[in-house]
């Protein structure tokens, strides 16, 4: 049980960070249109709950959610090729 324990972590460590650093992105993004919340949820189409919950980095989102609040900005998420290090 210990060893599942210790490698499930990083997985959601890992997933955690991706939402909050597009959560932080939209949010900047959204402060320099000069949108509340309130104002990007209903130009996304989005419901306030949601951009609260993106904006906060919640690790379970809908990836189509997601891309309809990046899409005002003109922006989608997709998978890309991981970067090695040097």
């Amino acid at each position: 049980m210990l060893l599942l324990s210790i490698a499930f972590i990083p997985v959601r460590v890992y997933y955690f960070t991706i939402m909050e650093n597009i959560g932080m992105f939209i949010r900047r993004k959204r402060k320099e249109a000069g949108l509340t919340q309130e104002d990007f949820a209903v130009r996304s189409g989005l419901g306030l709950r949601f951009v609260r919950e993106l904006e906060e980095g919640k690790s379970t989102v809908r990836l189509d959610k997601v891309n309809q609040a990046l899409a005002l900005f003109g922006y989608e998420a997709g998978a890309v090729p991981k970067k090695r290090p040097e």
